[in-house]
């Protein structure tokens, strides 16, 4: 996903403002109010409390109560849960958050992983639906721009952008809407997922309600697998029972190899040395630059010499080498996919990436509960504006109409749906989209 470019945001903030992206510390944070709040109000409206309000240490940071972008109000939360961790950020900032994200969390550009936003959207406690929705975004992106306002960063998949997106309709058609931000952009899905049973934790108490419908987008999908599949951390929290249904859009649910693919493109883009600013991993280690060898090794797919900066991407990696190949005209492409020394890169190539920490092969394996009836959607448009478009088969720009189809550990599909004339972005806010997203929820 692109990133966003800096604005303005207006809104009042309450309660204590972190000034620092170091972990807290965990003795003495645990918010007994918090804890019993959630509980009481499940009992008293009859329904189960969260099965995590006695073991998840939460803390309400801020609250801002006039964001913007359809919001009602956005509140940053801490988990000070032992198993957080500062996550690594890319150099230069690229990594940085941005825009209202920057004063939602308190001013700090590399947040702790352990805080997560809760955006509310207007009609958060009024919808008529029984059933409240949960959005969860993808990489290199906010909930601002995903679900509220496309037209934020110039940059939605089409030349013109809309100014409104999934939660408004959402919210339009009755739904009572709320959207999670997370710290890191491509952050480690194990940590987002445990901030995404949080977040439904925090919305099932506020509404009195036992389940919450999600719906995830792009590497988001991984993330809210994680939490209904209990593919987790050791230290994690197993799931509570608490989705009813589970939409994904453009989800690699079968993986990608994007990155390794197509990698001296995607190396000349994020390599500082030869120019390139993006947000994106890289599959080299070593790369010549204007005749100088060079190094980079948190921009790297893989953990290496202590960094490791794009944990998440590293998750959604899947070999689809044998059914499309690889794109034989991109510089040592070889090399870059199977690993070894090229001409003007180096690298460990796909397999090690994928056995140092790919989620894929454990969510299929883990599988989604039955009780969760789930949803898949794709677009089967690679037209990306700007970008390196996946072109070895049918994909939306990113992800493979198959993977993003690829029902494997799938308890109860609800539904699947092709939209062929939908790139990757265009996924979350065309109307042929959200009129379906709409029609699943129910």
């Amino acid at each position: 996903m692109p990133a966003t470019t800096t604005r303005p945001v207006t809104g009042t903030a309450t309660g204590p403002v972190a000034g620092t992206a170091t972990p807290p510390t965990p003795a003495g944070r645990l918010s007994a109010a918090l804890t019993v709040l959630l509980t009481l109000t499940a009992l008293l409206l009859g329904t189960p409390p969260p099965a995590s309000a006695a073991t998840a240490p939460l803390t309400l940071e801020a609250t801002f109560t006039a964001p913007g972008n359809g919001w009602a109000k956005v509140e940053r939360y801490l988990d000070t849960t032992a198993g957080f961790r500062a996550e690594q950020y890319p150099p230069g900032g690229r990594g940085d958050q941005d825009g209202a994200r920057l004063t939602y969390f308190g001013g700090v550009r590399q947040p702790y992983s352990g805080r997560f936003l809760l955006y509310s959207a207007a009609g958060w406690d009024t919808g008529s639906r029984d059933v409240p929705v949960l959005l969860v975004h993808g990489a290199n992106d906010n909930a601002d721009r995903a679900w509220a306002n496309p037209n934020e960063s110039g940059s939605c998949g089409a030349s013109a952008c809309p100014s409104t997106g999934l939660a408004q309709y959402l919210a339009g058609t009755g739904h009572r809407v709320f959207a999670i931000g997370f710290a890191h952009k491509q952050g480690d899905n194990l940590l987002q997922a445990q901030a995404v049973g949080d977040a439904i934790a925090l919305i099932r108490a506020r509404l009195g309600v036992s389940q919450v419908d999600v719906v995830a987008w792009s590497k988001g999908e991984v993330a809210a697998r994680a939490y209904v599949s209990s593919v987790r951390p050791s230290w994690g929290r197993a799931y509570a029972g608490d989705v009813r249904r589970l939409v994904t859009l453009g989800g690699p649910n079968g993986g990608l190899d994007y990155v390794y693919a197509h990698g001296w493109a995607f190396s000349l883009a994020t390599w500082p040395a030869c120019g390139g600013t993006a947000n994106a991993p890289s599959p080299h280690l070593y790369m010549t630059c204007y005749g100088t060898y060079t190094a980079q090794p948190c921009l790297g797919v893989l953990p290496t010499g202590g960094y490791d900066c794009y944990p998440g991407q590293r998750q959604l990696l899947a070999r689809w080498d044998g059914v499309y190949g690889v794109d034989g005209s991109a510089q040592d492409w070889w090399t870059t996919y199977y690993g070894g020394q090229g001409y003007y890169t180096s690298g460990q190539g796909v397999q090690a990436a994928i056995d140092a920490g790919s989620l894929i092969g454990p969510l299929q394996q883990a599988g989604v509960p039955a009780a969760v009836a789930t949803f898949l959607m794709a677009g089967g448009s690679a037209d990306i504006p700007g970008v390196l478009n996946e072109n070895r088969g049918p994909s939306d720009g990113i992800v493979f109409t198959r993977s993003a189809l690829d029902t494997t550990g799938i308890g109860t599909v609800g539904g699947t749906r092709l939209l062929s004339g939908l790139n990757h972005l265009e996924l979350a806010w065309s109307p042929d989209a959200m009129s379906q997203v709409n029609s699943w929820l129910g």
